[in-house]
């Protein structure tokens, strides 16, 4: 994958190859080579503080670290495609060059990365819970019996049953919203993914004296940007973007003006580590 700005003379070379094509299928994608000078970039759009969709765009810490990353890579802001990528079709997306990068609280994990390859990580969250304001769960050992939300694909709940609490009566939902309203109507008994993603939904007004976050760190969660398979060259160039970021102080401006208002207790960046 070439994600570098295309020159005006590969710009008339690019034009004549797609006219030779248009009618032999869609090829206005922007992903892949670079796609005329656009990027197409993998994000969440209902994670406030992370990736969220409003009426002013796309808002959150995964979108300043994308915007960052894409400027770094020659890429400004009106070249930047957004495209949704629900957890469970992160792998796909890169698969099929739906996107060129992703950047959603894509966590790192052994298993994700027999299909995908990371740059990173770039953010470390914990795993924890978010339940009612008048309930109380201490530990792991508190969920079983009790209904547990997370979201298709996530890897939080299955982590949870695993290593915690194996009698918990798990509930997939589509997206986070659906078990937020589950929570709130008392479908569900809690809601888990990574303490970040749940510190921005318990700031949100709506929910505000309503949730709380139970406390546990049940698990780290290295995020990378994930990427094709094997694209090594994008990799180091993604790593190096990250690295000014954190250097030139924007990373630290970008956690703070996303996460501050839930007074979410951060950890420092962390070391890259995925590398060719």
């Amino acid at each position: 994958m070439n994600l570098r700005k295309v020159t005006a003379a590969s710009a008339v070379a690019l034009t004549l190859a797609l006219t030779a094509t248009a009618c032999g299928g869609d090829s206005d994608s922007g992903s892949g080579s670079g796609g005329g000078g656009k990027v197409t970039i993998g994000i969440k759009v209902d994670q406030p503080g992370l990736g969220q969709e409003t009426p002013d765009g796309y808002k959150g810490f995964d979108i300043d670290v994308a915007k960052y990353v894409a400027k770094q890579l020659g890429y400004g802001e009106s070249d930047i495609t957004w495209k949704e990528a629900p957890s469970k079709e992160r792998e796909n997306l890169l698969r099929r060059g739906d996107v060129d990068f992703i950047v959603a609280t894509y966590s790192i994990t052994d298993q994700r990365k027999e299909k995908v390859s990371f740059a990173g990580p770039y953010f470390l969250a914990h795993q924890d819970l978010l339940i009612r304001t008048k309930d109380n769960i201490k530990s792991g050992d508190d969920l079983n019996k009790k209904k547990l939300c997370s979201v298709t694909g996530s890897t939080s709940a299955q982590n949870v049953k695993k290593k915690f609490a194996p009698d918990a009566q798990l509930q997939e939902y589509g997206g986070y919203s659906e078990c937020l309203s589950g929570l709130e109507s008392g479908a569900v008994d809690a809601l888990t993914t990574d303490d970040s993603i749940l510190a921005g939904y318990a700031a949100q007004q709506q929910y505000q004296g309503k949730f709380k976050l139970a406390g546990l760190n049940l698990s780290d969660e290295h995020y990378g940007i994930g990427i094709k398979k094997g694209d090594t060259e994008l990799q180091g160039k993604i790593n190096a973007a990250l690295k000014k970021m954190v250097d030139d102080g924007s990373w630290e401006k970008a956690v703070k003006a996303n996460f501050g208002p839930a007074n979410y207790d951060f950890e420092p960046a962390p070391q890259i580590t995925e590398q060719g």
